[in-house]
């Protein structure tokens, strides 16, 4: 069992927030393969306080299993106090703090990996958001802005005696975006830093790294994200390894399709077929990526404006 604050996990397997993946369909197939906590997908404070509805449709997470994480992102104290009380009156187990996002529609905005370059603002949004709601409050940082400004041990320090009740950290700087190695020491000394839980995220591939990262780091808990596109199996792999040291196969390609059409019926149910049809693609291209014809499986998904086109193109890949 795992906590932070006082939701109890089952686990120390976490889904990253992944803008355009981590949506309610994703969240519940990730939560079928064992995943001890979701995330949704990062949401806009002044999307939520000015009502825009697709804004409150990605924050919605009724009917899921619980917990679930809601990430949070702005750059103005008072709109994500406001918008971290709009989510937690939602159901939000727990609300996280995007201090993280390196794109640069976000960070042009002082927003995401921006904040780590203003401490004082990254304080104040912090304040804004523990003091308004009940819920415990995360924050997902980077190792900082570049190696120069690498300030996630200092930006770490000051949340913990702000209140944050654990923090996720994924030791790349915003300007290598998601090239190079992450800095799993940068893990390690933060663990060693601070008393609250400490969730390590960045170039976990298979069970085996996210064992091998808890080793190094002695971090609390993992946090999966790329690797689990079109691969939810990986969650359900390091599950079984971490809590019970077992190694179980790999998945067959007649469960990787099955999945694949279980997500992209969730996700029809929850979106219309018209928009979940379209938002799907890429997902089944990343369900089917690796296997014998891929790349022809690929071209003919994308090409797919139906329901029936997109269960066909699955189906004949098992004859």
């Amino acid at each position: 069992m795992f906590r932070i604050g006082d939701v109890a996990i089952a686990n120390q397997v976490a889904l990253a927030p992944m803008a355009g993946v981590t949506d309610k369909a994703f969240r519940i197939i990730a939560k079928s393969c064992g995943c001890g906590w979701v995330c949704t997908e990062m949401i806009s404070d002044m999307g939520l306080v000015f009502g825009q509805s697709r804004t409150h449709r990605i924050a919605d997470t009724r009917g899921e299993e619980r917990p679930v994480m809601v990430q949070i992102f702005g750059s103005n104290p008072a709109t994500m106090g406001q918008a971290a009380a709009i989510v937690a009156d939602q159901g939000a187990d727990i609300i996280d703090i995007n201090m993280g996002c390196p794109t640069p529609k976000i960070v042009k905005n002082g927003e995401g990996a921006a904040l780590m370059l203003d401490p004082p603002r990254c304080r104040d949004i912090i304040r804004s958001v523990v003091k308004t709601v009940r819920v415990p409050v995360t924050v997902k940082m980077r190792k900082g802005w570049d190696e120069a400004r690498s300030n996630c041990l200092e930006l770490a320090q000051m949340a913990e005696q702000e209140g944050i009740a654990a923090i996720t950290l994924h030791p790349r700087t915003r300007m290598q975006f998601f090239a190079g190695k992450a800095d799993w020491a940068m893990i390690k000394a933060m663990k060693e830093l601070v008393s609250i839980p400490v969730i390590g995220s960045g170039d976990i591939r298979s069970a085996a790294d996210a064992r091998q990262m808890i080793s190094f780091t002695g971090c609390d808990a993992v946090m999966l994200g790329r690797a689990c596109l079109g691969n939810p199996f990986l969650i359900r792999e390091t599950v079984q390894l971490l809590t019970n040291g077992r190694v179980i196969p790999p998945p067959t390609q007649k469960e990787r399709i099955d999945t694949a059409i279980r997500h992209l019926e969730l996700a029809i149910e929850f979106k219309g077929e018209w928009v979940a049809v379209r938002e799907m693609r890429k997902q089944l291209a990343w369900y089917v990526k690796g296997r014998p014809g891929a790349s022809e499986m690929r071209s003919q998904l994308n090409q797919a404006s139906s329901k029936a086109e997109l269960l066909g193109i699955l189906q004949s890949s098992l004859l």
